[in-house]
């Protein structure tokens, strides 16, 4: 902790806005000072948890006046240490985890108004509860809040039928820079004034404001789901079955997800109780998920029917379709387990990347060349969302080297990735963001009058610079 004369008043102030729930110091600010992957631990003054928009705003106030950077948090899940404070024990960190109201759900407007705190699966719940869906779904729902996937546009697993989180948003209630407090939240399709100001603060990752509520999308709950494991000839053959299931019926594809057979293998080898339900082992896998709204949708008729084409093309070399909601949630978890299977194979790097659909063959066949020449015997394991272009390309550690030394290269195994994907016209971070890890390449791959635009935002918004500083912006 700083010492510093304002410091013992600052933290009166917060303990009688907060009370003693409110602030946490010492030891207990450990588990919000760590970034997800474990590669960063900051320290900071105190770690508040302010239980309503008022406190939001008047912590906001009291910071700006005492010039106290601040660091918004949700459920410290980021990829790329978005919300983990820096080293200097002199920012706060402002958790939303207090602020897990769901204010309202309408079922006619097909709209739900959410605080930032609400953890996503308990949104989801809700609104199925409300017979409606909230289709924003990525493997940290169980720990990730609302603001936290707001303020980073998540992804995930539905993007390729619902968009990312800014699509699923309305209107935003959010705390700026000053602790005034922007009242968003409107539930409309249409309304053309001027400046979308939520679209700013959607993906800002908490440099612009802190969302303390938002406005979002439902949309009516699925009559049919079918899905199915697919082992696929390579990586063309699983561009091809999505175009054959998008030429089909393009609104019935909720999820299309490509697994190499590396990743699956260390799934399979590392985590308990994962099995395949395939005759054997392959190179390469699709997950198909298909969900409709419609009667008599037929999705499991079309996926047969697809599946049967396929095989016969030589594109699909087996396939397992789920026959329960255990055997579909057992596939899915295929999926899901990646980043875990990879964790425990040692050390890993992650590289989030995009690029136009029809190159993401050619991506992944370039870059695990150019990864194991870069590394003889690391083990590239790319997964992800193929059906919108969003590939991890991670780089599993050869199995004899020392995890440091591996990871100590990992900023070159990231250029590495990101020639080909920079050659290939596609992103250095699909939907995981900048945060603090990938700051020093945005001067490259934004630099111009894009970047300066964003810096004249940033300047406008936070002009002491006290909002998140050393995240997103070089």
């Amino acid at each position: 902790m700083p010492d510093t004369p304002t410091t013992p008043a600052l933290l009166d102030a917060f303990h009688a806005l907060l009370g003693p729930a409110g602030v946490l110091t010492g030891a207990d600010m450990a588990p919000h000072l760590t970034d997800w992957r474990g590669l960063y631990r900051g320290r900071a003054l105190a770690v508040l948890r302010p239980a309503s928009t008022e406190q939001v705003a008047e912590l906001v106030r009291l910071c700006a006046a005492a010039g106290v950077a601040m660091v918004p948090q949700g459920g410290n899940t980021s990829m790329v240490a978005g919300a983990t404070p820096d080293e200097s024990g002199g920012q706060v960190v402002i958790s939303t985890a207090r602020l897990n109201r769901i204010r309202d759900i309408d079922p006619i407007d097909m709209t739900m108004v959410c605080e930032a705190g609400v953890i996503l699966k308990h949104a989801q719940d809700a609104a199925r509860e409300a017979g409606c869906l909230f289709p924003l779904s990525l493997g940290a729902e169980g720990s990730c809040t609302l603001g936290g996937v707001l303020s980073t546009n998540a992804g995930g697993n539905t993007t390729v039928r619902y968009g990312n989180a800014r699509e699923l948003m309305l209107g935003l209630e959010a705390v700026l820079p000053d602790g005034s407090v922007w009242h968003g939240l409107r539930r409309l399709r249409k309304d053309n004034t001027g400046y979308a100001l939520r679209h700013l603060l959607v993906g800002a990752e908490g440099t612009l404001g802190i969302i303390t509520a938002a406005a979002l999308r439902l949309f009516p709950l699925p009559r049919e789901e079918a899905v199915a494991l697919c082992a696929v000839a390579d990586e063309e053959a699983a561009l091809a079955l999505f175009r054959r299931f998008r030429a089909r019926d393009e609104g019935v594809v909720r999820a299309f997800e490509y697994i190499s057979g590396a990743a699956m293998d260390l799934v399979l080898d590392h985590v308990p109780g994962a099995v395949l339900p395939l005759a054997a082992r392959a190179g390469h896998y699709v997950l198909v998920d298909l969900a409709s709204s419609r009667p008599g949708a037929g999705l499991r008729g079309l996926l047969e029917s697809v599946l049967e084409e396929a095989l016969a093309e030589g594109e699909v070399i087996d396939a397992a379709l789920a026959e329960s909601e255990a055997q579909r949630a057992a596939i899915w978890r295929l999926r899901e387990e990646q980043p875990e299977g990879q964790r425990r194979a040692g050390a890993s790097v992650k590289n989030d990347v995009s690029v136009p659909l029809s190159r993401v063959p050619e991506m992944i066949r370039r870059c695990r060349a150019a990864l194991t020449a870069l590394i003889p015997g690391s083990r590239p394991v790319p997964f992800g969302h193929i059906g919108d272009g969003n590939i991890h390309m991670n780089l599993a550690q050869p199995p004899d080297m020392d995890p440091a030394a591996f990871l100590a290269r990992s900023e070159e195994i990231m250029a590495c990735v990101n020639a080909v994907v920079r050659d290939l016209g596609g992103s250095f971070s699909a939907e995981h963001g900048i945060g603090r890890i990938k700051t020093g390449m945005m001067e490259d791959w934004r630099g111009g009058a894009e970047l300066a635009a964003m810096r004249a935002i940033k300047r406008a918004l936070d002009p002491l610079g006290l909002m998140n500083p050393g995240k997103v912006l070089p």
